[in-house]
């Protein structure tokens, strides 16, 4: 089964996506795949074979997605905690991630033909050394397209992504790259293994569970949530065009909260400055009055600094910090 399924759509699908189109889409949607397991049992197959159709069915979503126009999926594949399931189905799905890491790197041509970028979010060192070396080469070989992305979550959950950003940042504290100041949401999200990509716009559950499952909590604080009972692998072309309409009616109020969030960050992070500047000025003046033109001076230089610091700090990430096996982002 390819990676992404060739197949148009029907007369009555292309109506529909233009009408969905004429409105705003989200450029990234999210997806939480579940039910794969009640599928099996629901189909009498094995839960191997549910996981099996799961795949598939994520093959056809990304064409359905291209077709619509958004161009960044980014899907919960496999949770840390599901380590926990039962030694068979722990490795049933690594057999599935390996057969299907190994068929991307035969289907280099298709890939690059739709510009596919694949990136792996999460903490490889959990995986078997073998299913990491073909993680390394998939990734790899889709390095250079930037047409659409699709964001992989293996070995993943969002409490641990946050928890290994505050290790970063500390580390980058500790080593005196940056100040204890320096450390905001903003380089927060810098650190997350998704800094890459914008937050996404949509997430989309189904299989009926209302929760995220410990999900992108950071990152879809804003994002519209839509959650739906359809099993998995038995997802339709009609559930995306309703969870895009769902997301289009909600839209206005979303970029209402999104505008006042950004806003607030920037004001924050004004006031942190201005303090900053005022207990530098304090110390080497003495008590002395610093006028209004030399106080502005000296917080355009502070945040220049500030900037060049957090930019350094994020290069040395890049290079000291394990980034490959260690943060989990490939």
């Amino acid at each position: 089964m390819s990676w992404i399924r060739e197949r148009e759509l029907s007369f009555l699908e292309r109506l529909t996506a233009n009408i969905l189109k004429a409105g705003p889409m989200p450029k990234h949607v999210a997806f939480i795949m579940d039910g794969n397991r009640r599928f099996a049992q629901k189909a009498h197959v094995q839960r191997q074979e549910g996981h099996s159709q799961g795949f598939e069915k994520l093959a056809e979503t990304l064409r359905w997605c291209l077709n619509l126009g958004i161009h960044e999926v980014t899907v919960y594949a496999f949770s840390i905690e599901n380590f926990k399931r039962s030694k068979e189905e722990v490795d049933g799905l690594m057999e599935l991630a390996r057969q299907k890491f190994s068929r991307l790197l035969t289907e280099q041509e298709n890939l690059e033909k739709h510009g596919v970028c694949i990136r792996v979010l999460g903490d490889l060192t959990l995986l078997p050394a073998d299913l990491q070396q073909l993680i390394a080469k998939s990734v790899v070989a889709t390095k250079a397209h930037n047409k659409c992305f699709l964001n992989v979550c293996f070995a993943y959950t969002s409490r641990y992504e946050i928890a290994s950003a505050v290790k970063e940042m500390a580390w980058g504290v500790e080593q005196g790259l940056i100040k204890s100041s320096d450390v905001s949401e903003v380089l927060l999200s810098e650190c997350l293994y998704s800094s890459n990509s914008p937050n996404p716009d949509l997430l989309i559950r189904t299989s009926g569970e209302v929760r995220l499952s410990d999900f992108l909590l950071w990152q879809t604080s804003y994002s519209c949530l839509v959650f739906q009972s359809v099993l998995w692998p038995e997802y339709s072309f009609w559930n995306l065009c309703e969870a895009v309409l769902q997301y289009q009616l909600s839209y206005q109020s979303l970029q209402k909260a999104r505008d006042l969030h950004r806003e607030g960050q920037a004001l924050q992070q004004m006031e942190e400055d201005r303090s900053c500047v005022a207990e530098l000025l304090q110390h080497r003046g003495n008590g002395k009055l610093v006028d209004s033109q030399s106080r502005q001076k000296e917080l355009l230089n502070y945040i220049a600094s500030r900037e060049e610091r957090v930019r350094c700090f994020l290069n040395a990430l890049q290079m000291f910090y394990p980034v490959l096996w260690g943060s989990g982002y490939v």
